[in-house]
């Protein structure tokens, strides 16, 4: 299958591309971002957008594809209601509705985090705002859509794009939280997708559970 992935240049992106290019299930992968991720294989395809709300401009470079990972994304820390509003809901659906426009029996994987708000209610913007996210994403017709919940993540070996908190938190928290809490790999968030891509799952929220179920 050939698939589209997004926020290749951050942890989790760059995590999930490294596992569909050593997949024999992908036959081609296009990262969409706007920058280079710094990979070179011959499954990989990039294509640079500086707006991803005007995802529409590039219509004939995004068809024909089976699904996407969405899993660019930007911490809320010292950010506004309004600018993490516009960065993770607003510039997030403009770019699924064009991806759905261009690709209507596509399956759509987002990937929010651990104790995304569904209700849309609750006191922590952050968890709010991607509630509302996920929510407006399961009413657009894919031919799947799917939410992916996972909270601390062991990076894939020969990943780079390490930032701040994430330069060291693998190393000390990851081994320590996984004795007690629930963790996975973004090896097997990238396998996962690939899998709920292929086969189907029945929940369309996936936390760590699923997600590792899903991995097999």
């Amino acid at each position: 299958m050939r698939v589209i992935i997004t926020g290749t240049t951050g942890m989790v992106g760059e995590g999930v591309l490294l596992e569909c290019l050593q997949n024999n299930k992908v036959s081609e992968v296009l990262s969409i971002s706007r920058r280079s991720c710094g990979i070179k294989n011959p499954k990989l395809k990039e294509l640079s957008v500086p707006d991803f709300t005007k995802l529409q401009d590039f219509e004939n470079d995004i068809k024909g594809y089976d699904a996407c990972y969405y899993c660019a994304g930007i911490s809320s820390a010292g950010m506004s209601e309004e600018k993490y509003n516009y960065i993770t809901y607003d510039t997030t659906i403009a770019f699924a509705r064009a991806l759905l426009e261009a690709n209507p029996k596509i399956t759509f994987c987002y990937v929010s985090g651990r104790s995304t708000d569904s209700t849309q209610l609750g006191k922590v913007m952050w968890a709010r705002i991607k509630g509302k996210t996920e929510n407006a994403l399961k009413q657009m017709p894919f031919k799947s859509e799917y939410n992916f919940r996972p909270s601390l993540m062991k990076p894939t070996k020969g990943q780079k794009h390490f930032y701040g908190y994430n330069r060291w938190a693998h190393k000390i928290f990851y081994p320590l939280f996984s004795l007690f809490f629930p963790t996975c790999t973004i090896q097997e968030i990238g396998k996962a997708m690939i899998n709920v891509t292929l086969k189907r799952y029945s929940k369309n929220v996936l936390d760590e559970k699923d997600i590792k179920m899903m991995a097999q």
